[in-house]
């Protein structure tokens, strides 16, 4: 990792008498273009001709935004302030499911769902708690503890947030998806996740009580054809041989034809699924990324053969699939690497099996960056050129996202004519002129 030290010590020395913002600005553009470029952070001021600041932040921003500068009207970037902290990194090792502790609110200690994971996980530590919210009231947490949230699950009483509607972007075209609110945190550990901004999660939280949902759903559901789905704030499937929620999922909404719900996942985890019936309208997704960018940024994850052959699986077993490019990173030689992921998807799986399939490019709140540096200070998805987009989330230029949208769908139309494409929290600008390249069912 560079020398953050080194870097605002030599700013403070040289730049004395700018102010504090100012200093922090240059720190973090020297540490960015450093460990874009691979290069020595002095080596950059050799091509600094005077200390004035204007000056200066123009040359820096020219070398570490060339591709914004150049498309872009008026791009706004984030400098924050440079604070990386080691003991912050997320240590990569073995993977391997189990729990250290398992916590369990009080009322729920003898039922059947508790005594499935006092099987599964006989050598954890059962600890009953009067509820969560008591839990939380009396701990806080930081990004050590999130680093070792896998250590700890909670069974809970879910009472308030059974559905909600997808936290869409402002702004962003709607498609019109509906969130399942079964479960938060993740096992696995993709760079980019937003989950990560949730610092104050004491682990995995697991509901219980799923009648509840589906009772709250008698009296939610308004509309016909909605899309439920419960991999939003939790992997669909990483539990599910434990927790048996698939089984009930499909039983329910078995006799709701018009709502189809989907599980999403990035696992292999699919043996207890296909001990149901498949139904039209239960949908299984997988997230699909080039091996490159699964073996260097999700961790822990199925690989993409694991993923594409639990697809094949899936659907030989009758279930319709979809998939989610989601998000789409950009680096040198994406196009060539994710064409041969839409080939080797359609190679495999038959257009008429696949119910969606969605695009979205990387994006994620500002606050997001610095828990990204802290926790994978490796990383190299950072290095590209980010700005404040439409919906102050950070963004690759709205010109290199047209771009990449035109030519993955362009990808997938080579294959398959027909299936139905659609964008996830992007901007109106976009879907409209991909509509005018795209006659076949995007909307």
């Amino acid at each position: 990792m560079l020398n953050i030290s080194s870097i605002k010590k030599f700013v403070e020395e040289n730049f004395s008498h700018f102010g504090i913002n100012k200093k922090n600005e240059i720190s973090r553009l020297f540490y960015e273009i450093s460990k874009r470029q691979n290069i020595n952070f002095l080596k950059i001021i050799k091509n600094l001709k005077d200390k004035n600041f204007s000056y200066i932040k123009k040359i820096l921003l020219k070398r570490r935004y060339p591709y914004t500068l150049l498309n872009e009207k008026e791009p706004r970037f984030y400098l924050p302030v440079l604070d990386i902290h080691p003991e912050n990194k997320f240590p990569i090792k073995k993977f391997k499911l189990y729990p250290k502790r398992i916590y369990i609110e009080k009322e729920l200690k003898n039922i059947s769902f508790v005594k499935r994971f006092k099987r599964n996980f006989s050598k954890a530590e059962f600890i009953t708690i009067p509820s969560l919210k008591d839990y939380l009231k009396a701990h806080r947490y930081d990004l050590k503890d999130y680093n070792q949230r896998k250590d700890n699950f909670f069974i809970v009483k879910e009472r308030y947030d059974f559905f909600k509607k997808c936290p869409c972007t402002k702004s962003a075209i709607n498609c019109n998806y509906f969130i399942l609110n079964l479960g938060f945190g993740c096992p696995y550990e993709c760079i980019y996740c937003y989950l990560q901004e949730y610092t104050n999660s004491p682990g995995i939280i697991i509901p219980s009580n799923l009648e509840d949902f589906f009772r709250y759903f008698k009296r939610f559901k308004k509309s016909s054809k909605l899309r439920i789905g419960s991999g939003e704030f939790t992997d669909s499937l990483f539990l599910n041989d434990i927790t048996g929620y698939s089984a009930s999922l499909i039983d329910f909404f078995k006799d709701y034809p018009d709502v189809y719900f989907e599980f999403k996942t990035k696992s292999k985890n699919i043996n207890y699924l296909l001990k149901s019936k498949p139904y039209k309208n239960i949908v299984v997704s997988w997230s699909l990324n080039p091996q490159k960018i699964i073996k260097e940024c999700e961790f822990y994850t199925a690989d993409l053969k694991e993923r594409i052959e639990s697809a094949v699986i899936c659907t030989q077993a009758g279930f319709k699939v979809g998939f989610h490019f989601d998000p789409i990173i950009y680096y040198s030689g994406w196009q060539r690497d994710y064409k041969e992921v839409v080939d080797y998807l359609f190679d495999n799986i038959k257009e008429d099996r696949i119910s969606w399939i969605s695009l979205g490019t990387l994006r994620f709140n500002p606050r997001l960056k610095k828990i990204i540096e802290n926790r994978f200070p490796e990383n190299r998805i950072l290095d590209e050129e980010f700005i404040f987009g439409f919906d102050n989330k950070l963004r690759y230029p709205r010109t290199l996202r047209f771009n990449i949208y035109k030519k993955m769908l362009g990808f997938i139309r080579k294959r398959a004519k027909y299936v139905w494409v659609y964008l996830c929290m992007e901007e109106k600008v976009i879907w409209q002129a991909l509509e005018n390249r795209d006659r076949h069912q995007f909307l």
